[in-house]
């Protein structure tokens, strides 16, 4: 089977997650211009999750939280989360369910939003064993095909 590799032109306004080509049913564009990977684990103790945990997590009805900021959604997101954006997670802390595992993503590996949101969580006093960090994020989910929902930022 032959593999064919296309660049795009650059774009003039950073893509940070990624989009379905309109004129090639199945391709998705990857913009890996931006950002910095971020680490494997956003904090000792927080577990690291993926997609399938994310999923069983949701179809628990247990908390995920989307900590992206305004002007950096580009429209998109995971089905079933809740929004409290990065700047206002200490404050909101209380709306968080500390009996429960909550799952934390920003937009995905090259985006620092989720884990400075569990950083900024642990030097309040929540426990790290209650936040999961969905290193992933949007851009990974998207690339993978899982469903989205539009996000009105």
């Amino acid at each position: 089977m032959e593999q064919t590799i296309e660049r795009f032109p650059q774009r003039a306004e950073t893509q940070m997650i990624p989009e379905y080509a309109a004129d090639k049913k199945g391709l998705v564009t990857v913009d890996i211009t931006w950002g910095e990977i971020q680490p494997m684990q956003a904090a000792e103790g927080v577990q690291t999750v993926g997609e399938e945990e994310v999923i069983r997590h949701l179809e628990k009805g247990l908390p995920v939280v989307d900590v992206r900021a305004p002007g950096t959604r580009h429209g998109a997101g995971i089905p079933g989360t809740a929004a409290i954006r990065l700047s206002d997670i200490v404050e909101r802390m209380d709306e968080l369910d500390r009996a429960k595992p909550t799952v934390f993503f920003c937009n995905g590996p090259q985006c620092p939003q989720s884990q400075k949101a569990i950083n900024m969580l642990l030097e309040a006093g929540y426990p790290a064993e209650k936040m999961w960090y969905y290193r992933g994020g949007i851009h990974d989910w998207i690339t993978l095909g899982l469903p989205v929902v539009k996000d009105s930022e």
